[in-house]
């Protein structure tokens, strides 16, 4: 195919598939599950408001939201799903009270027939609509209501200071007095009901409720759709069909040569002022990689002793919602500065020399970075410990969602700091390009993926504090899929592209038309991709349909990650002077592995609908998410770091012997960190989720049984192996950027 024809599929890919993100964004915005202007009994009292349910949700968002426990099955694993839990106790209550009144005995005592009759009573009693669109009234039985006061007492004795449940307190990861006032603790309560009536109460004309009967619980009637399994089926026909079409394309493609310079293209090359200001971004990379995943040993420590650290009690400064915040933001800022550092070296890289103020474009930069970082973390700080009001934790504290948890304030700044650089890489890319250099297609590409990681972040400020769930849910994915996911994929494989091509390993023509045909194979599946995670969120079925069909075409180019991986591995070999390059390039083999593995076989395991109705929520999620966010992207962001010093230190022999300890520790400790201790608990947690419903998988009556601990204390094994590889990476990097230019 001819680059021309290879751009007209690039902008074809982009421009319908956001079309119809953007068509079915709009029906999820029209079809959320209403939140009502009031909640009222039968005979019309007002019991709560719409206004009490958005500060409730406000509420949840301050103490950690979904870094503590989840709502539609999003969020951490410690504490359980709010909404399944709710439902569950809900449903107890009210069994209980109909079978004493009915039967003089509770319902466990009951005979099958009589459980099955009321049952099937309180499916009626909980799955009608009674929310009144003209009035923006939601009417609710009196019996229900009781069953609200009910878990009210038990979540206010949970989140605040009731002794009788410090052991659940405890087994949760939540801190004593997570909440800290009555009125704050009752609308809290009002919006898990909201939540939780969306997960079983059935849309008007329908018989499935607006979360697609999402949680999985039998005894309220929510049980999988003929959608669920429709789709599933499809999902894997699209798998199949994308797989057989690659593999035919890559049969028929023909396989390129590795150059094979004799000296080193980038030896001589001129390092400028602004590269070398860089090497700080490279420094502050290692720490927050010390820091994340010291609070990442902190955080796992929390699922098995919930109220301190080996006995310390740290958690009533440090509690579990803030060592997973700041682990995850942590994660994307360390990840997301190696790149975008890596991309402030290449660019004056290319004529050799920097436009005006580049390097104080460089260090302000940096100075903007240090402020979102320690900024946002100290005000998360402040909005879990309650010392924040709602509109200031909005803005300054703790915003609740997951990977976008920082406030709007620094959000803001972050936004800002993207379009810096953004600006930064256009100044010196830019009159290379007008010269119609042969560079030129490979270069645009660079830009544009630059652009997209600027606009994109900016996703996140689609959602205001009082925002629908649903609709917030849409916004933070285009944020988490798109950005971190997405247009980081295509940067980081034009700048792999790139780099080969400045080493003179790789046609620039070839390159180039390389690099867009993936670009428009990834972006295929990627961008409708996105709708797999909405699967539950309160969308309408449409968004399954396409979420499933696409993400099954993500994992399609993944299949043939193994050529990519001989390819690289050809590379190192092609020339004797490339034995420099060696763990660089190996890193990029970790890569391949890791998107295969990671990206690929755990991220399908979880997509297919039927699949995720039972696993959304359980540690099957952090399985993919450690593998993909750490495998994948961290992996890449380490092996940009160590080329970019390969270039700047070009002289200097470097330690092979820890550089390779680093390398295999850091690899050799994530495997053991999935195998023996997530994903086992994830598969337990599946079958229970299975046979029991998804409030059991979730409970801590499943999750303290002797058998899944052992497996949580074995995460140890492979967290101080990995602990290790870090240390020595910062190792690595200190004692060679010490020494003299």
């Amino acid at each position: 195919m001819t680059q021309k024809k290879l751009w007209i599929a690039f902008a074809l890919v982009v421009g319908i598939s956001f079309a119809v993100l953007l068509f079915y964004g709009v029906q999820i915005y029209q079809q959320a599950p209403p939140v009502p202007e009031k909640v009222t009994n039968e005979t019309g009292e007002v019991l709560f408001t719409g206004n009490d349910i958005k500060d409730g949700q406000n509420i949840w968002q301050s103490i950690g939201g979904q870094e503590i426990g989840t709502v539609w099955g999003h969020g951490a694993y410690v504490a359980p799903d709010w909404t399944a839990d709710y439902l569950h106790r809900e449903a107890q209550y009210l069994l209980n009270k109909w079978s004493q009144a009915d039967y003089g005995k509770e319902f466990d005592a009951l005979a099958t027939a009589d459980k099955a009759s009321l049952e099937s009573r309180l499916q009626e009693f909980l799955r009608v609509n009674t929310y009144d669109a003209a009035t923006g009234t939601l009417t609710i039985h009196s019996e229900r209501y009781e069953a609200f006061l009910h878990n009210k007492q038990h979540y206010a004795g949970l989140f605040m200071d009731d002794p009788a449940l410090d052991k659940l307190r405890s087994d949760y990861a939540i801190a004593k007095n997570t909440i800290k006032s009555e009125e704050r603790m009752d609308k809290m309560v009002q919006f898990f009901f909201w939540a939780s009536w969306a997960c079983v109460t059935e849309r008007p004309g329908s018989d499935v409720t607006y979360t697609h009967n999402w949680p999985p619980d039998e005894q309220i009637g929510n049980v999988p759709t003929s959608d669920l399994v429709l789709w599933t089926g499809f999902s894997i026909i699209m798998l199949l069909l994308g797989i057989g079409i690659m593999i035919f394309v890559q049969a028929r493609s023909r396989q390129e040569e590795t150059l094979k310079p004799v000296e080193d293209p980038l030896m001589n090359q001129t390092i400028t002022p602004s590269m070398w200001a860089v090497k700080k971004y490279f420094w502050i990379v290692n720490l927050l990689i010390l820091v994340q995943v010291l609070l990442g040993v902190i955080t796992a420590h929390y699922g098995v002793e919930g109220d301190g650290f080996y006995g310390i009690d740290i958690a009533k400064f440090i509690p579990y919602s803030i060592t997973r915040t700041w682990h995850i933001q942590l994660a994307i800022f360390w990840i997301a500065t190696a790149w975008l550092a890596t991309g402030l070296y290449i660019a004056p890289s290319l004529n050799g020399r920097d436009p005006k103020f580049q390097k104080l474009g460089v260090n302000l930069l940096f100075i903007a970075l240090l402020i979102v970082v320690a900024g946002s973390m100290t005000g998360q700080w402040f909005g879990v410990m309650q010392r924040l009001n709602l509109v200031n934790n909005f803005w300054f504290g703790h915003q609740g969602y997951e990977y976008v948890d920082l406030g709007r304030f620094w959000q803001l700044l972050l936004v800002v700091g993207l379009f810096l650089w953004l600006a930064l890489m256009v100044r010196p890319i830019l009159p290379i390009i007008k010269k119609g250099t042969s560079e030129r297609g490979l270069l645009i590409l660079f830009l544009i993926s630059c652009a997209a990681i600027a606009l994109f972040y900016g996703a996140g400020l689609m959602w205001g504090r009082t925002t629908n769930l649903a609709v917030a849910e849409y916004w933070r994915w285009w944020v988490v899929h798109l950005w971190v996911e997405g247009f980081f994929e295509v940067f980081a494989t034009v700048v792999a592209a790139f780099l080969f091509t400045r080493m003179g390993l790789l046609g620039i023509k070839s390159a180039t038309n390389n690099v867009l045909f993936a670009t428009v194979i990834f972006l295929t599946g990627g961008i409708l991709g996105t709708f797999h995670h909405l699967y539950f969120t309160g969308t309408p079925t449409a968004v399954m349909a396409l979420g499933a069909t696409f993400s099954a075409l993500e994992v399609v180019p993944l299949v043939l990650i193994g050529f990519e991986a001989y390819h690289n591995y050809r590379m190192s070999k092609a020339t004797e002077w490339l034995a420099d390059y060696k763990w660089p390039i190996y890193f990029l083999l970790s890569v391949s592995f890791w998107n295969f593995l990671g990206a690929g076989i755990f991220g399908f395991i979880i997509n297919p609908p039927i699949a995720l109705y039972y696993m959304q929520g359980l540690n099957t999620t952090p399985v993919h998410g450690h593998a993909a966010l750490f495998g994948v992207y961290g992996m890449l962001g380490i092996g940009l770091i160590l080329f970019v010093l390969r270039s700047m230190y070009r002289k200097q022999k470097w330690n092979n012997k820890l550089i390779s300890f680093t390398f295999w520790t850091l690899n050799i400790g994530l495997l053991l960190m999935v195998v023996l201790s997530l994903l086992p608990v994830g598969l337990m947690q599946t079958v229970a989720s299975v046979k029991e419903g998804m409030w059991y998988a979730r409970s801590a009556e499943f999750m303290q049984q002797p058998l899944v601990s052992v497996f949580k204390w074995l995460r140890i094994v492979g967290d101080t192996v990995f602990a290790i590889g870090t240390l020595a990476l910062f190792w690595f990097v200190y004692t060679l950027t010490i020494k003299k230019k």
